[in-house]
């Protein structure tokens, strides 16, 4: 289960990682604090909104058991190819990016990338988890990429954001899917 936790983790940072590199390309000289603040603003908020979803699909739970299979694979699959849809439609919206760090451009960025983590924690209320652990390693991982993302953005361009996001997509689609066959019994 860890590996599992590890591999959302890994993908729904891909939209912060992602954005990263965009906010990388617009920075002329990249400084420590920055990268920081990049990661704290992203993990946080990729720790945060699963711990949300969690509580409010937590609270429905008794109500939807019978088919919680169905509700992961779904919240799973529908995210997972939405991020690979937008790998696609990201080239204008990369373009705009700022380099400031502030609140005002860090806040918008940062709860855009976490609302797919919301559906993510919503499907962690119907599975057997440490929810503290999950948003832990979610955090962890989305800041580790979002700072990296930024200089990887400063010092290569953009050629690894969409094949990131893309893989991120595809990863959340086959956990969707295994969790899935496991519930209808074709996986042991």
């Amino acid at each position: 289960m860890l590996i599992q936790i590890l591999l959302i983790g890994v993908s729904v940072s891909m939209d912060a990682f992602a954005v990263s590199i965009g906010k990388g390309l617009t920075v002329k000289k990249l400084r420590g604090v920055d990268a920081f603040k990049t990661a704290l603003w992203f993990g946080g908020f990729q720790a945060l909104f699963p711990l949300l979803g969690y509580f409010a699909a937590s609270t429905f739970s008794k109500y939807v058991t019978a088919v919680d299979h169905w509700i992961i694979f779904g919240l799973l699959a529908l995210i997972g190819g939405n991020m690979v849809r937008e790998a696609f439609e990201e080239d204008e919206e990369n373009a705009k990016e700022t380099p400031e760090f502030d609140w005002r451009h860090m806040l918008p960025l940062a709860v855009a990338c976490s609302i797919d983590a919301f559906a993510v924690g919503v499907s962690f209320a119907f599975m057997t988890l440490s929810i503290w652990l999950s948003v832990i390693i979610i955090g962890v991982t989305t800041g580790l990429f979002s700072a990296a993302g930024l200089y990887i953005g400063r010092a290569f361009g953009s050629r690894w954001q969409k094949p990131a996001q893309i893989a991120g997509g595809i990863v959340l689609i086959l956990i969707g899917v295994k969790v899935l066959f496991e519930h209808l019994g074709f996986l042991g």
